[in-house]
């Protein structure tokens, strides 16, 4: 990638850039732009670069009824899609996926089809990571690179133009990301975070998300 140059307006779709734009995103745009143009030409980072607003791109803002944030994609090779939580087809389930498709079996008595999520989003399930893109093998190491005001400005936007989305908070990363939804408007559902370290302490297992979201929604998302 020694040629490229990194716009990440570009790589966005118009309906989530008009919102970026309205929220007074641009120029934050532009700094992760300059950030990440050194990033990717210099180290091996995830997702790969048409991935980064997969999330955004794959749900658009009207169709939005559920709302599932993450942390950071996953960093390890071939593993992160774009899509929280999420891998490419094919792909071993990471811990955290394995335990989603555990509750999802407890829960509904469905398993997953695929590790790759991205038949939620076509039902209007937003899986955003909180920050978007991760280096090699270093969890966290983008997380001051700007994306948090991003994600916080998008869950601001939802927050405020929409009404009865269900907002799924899994871990206290993202519940403090969204503490100040509005749980008139809307649905909140909080539970501990699925990776092996929170799940197994108690709060994941047993917590029937997926069905506890469904009940709020007609027709019901199909999380098998």
């Amino acid at each position: 990638m020694s040629n490229l140059r990194l716009n990440l307006e570009e790589w966005l779709a118009e309906d989530w850039k008009n919102i970026a734009y309205e929220s007074g995103c641009m120029d934050l745009l532009k700094e992760l732009s300059d950030f990440l143009n050194l990033e990717y030409q210099q180290k091996k980072v995830y997702p790969s670069l048409e991935n980064i607003f997969k999330a955004y791109n794959a749900c658009p803002f009207q169709d939005i009824r559920v709302v599932i944030l993450g942390q950071d994609p996953y960093h390890q090779i071939n593993q992160a899609n774009g899509l929280c939580f999420s891998v490419p087809e094919g792909v071993v389930f990471p811990p955290s996926l394995k335990n989603i498709d555990k509750e999802l079996q407890t829960d509904l008595g469905i398993s997953l089809v695929s590790g790759n999520l991205l038949p939620w989003a076509n039902q209007g399930v937003l899986l955003i990571n909180t920050i978007l893109t991760v280096e090699d093998s270093l969890p966290g190491s983008h997380a001051n690179a700007g994306w948090l005001s991003f994600t916080k400005n998008m869950l601001n936007e939802i927050n405020r133009r929409k009404r009865g989305v269900v907002f799924m908070l899994w871990g206290n990363y993202a519940q403090k990301l969204g503490k100040d939804l509005d749980s008139v408007k809307h649905h909140i559902i909080k539970t501990a975070h699925p990776s092996p370290l929170s799940a197994n302490r108690g709060g994941w297992f047993g917590t029937k998300p997926f069905s506890t979201a469904n009940s709020f929604l007609n027709p019901p998302i199909e999380w098998a």
